[in-house]
């Protein structure tokens, strides 16, 4: 699988490919914990590519990734879609406690950010982490 990172990790901005530019979407007050990006060539429930966290060193935006299986999935509901992320690993592992705190505070935001800046109330919702069994 080609992983593309548009937002590295430690950003409190999430960007979006566009084209060939990456483009500001999103300011979060908590910083990405994880690189996270898209699979190329994917569609997800939600219209876009399917979602993809990179586990690992900060990668820079817009590199490409080759991966071969994911490690997991981040189950996510964002605007009442399930848009799940998978997991996969460059070396670090991840921490259930770290992950299911971070994933909880952006549902938070992003259904506060919903209401305040679209004056509507969506469905955000952290649902857990499924680990895929290693083979």
């Amino acid at each position: 699988m080609k992983i593309r990172i548009e937002t590295p990790k430690f950003s409190f901005f999430k960007y979006q490919k566009v084209d060939d530019e990456y483009k500001r979407v999103l300011f979060s007050p908590i910083p990405t914990i994880f690189n996270y990006g898209f699979i190329e060539d994917t569609l997800g429930d939600d219209g876009m590519e399917e979602d993809a966290i990179v586990l690992g060193p900060r990668l820079p935006q817009g590199t490409l990734v080759k991966l071969t299986n994911a490690g997991g999935v981040v189950r996510f509901v964002d605007d009442s879609v399930q848009d799940d992320k998978k997991v996969f690993y460059l070396g670090d592992r991840y921490s259930e406690k770290l992950f299911g705190l971070y994933f909880r505070m952006y549902a938070l935001f992003k259904r506060f950010r919903y209401l305040l800046f679209e004056r509507r109330i969506a469905e955000c919702r952290f649902e857990g982490i499924e680990l895929f069994e290693e083979k």
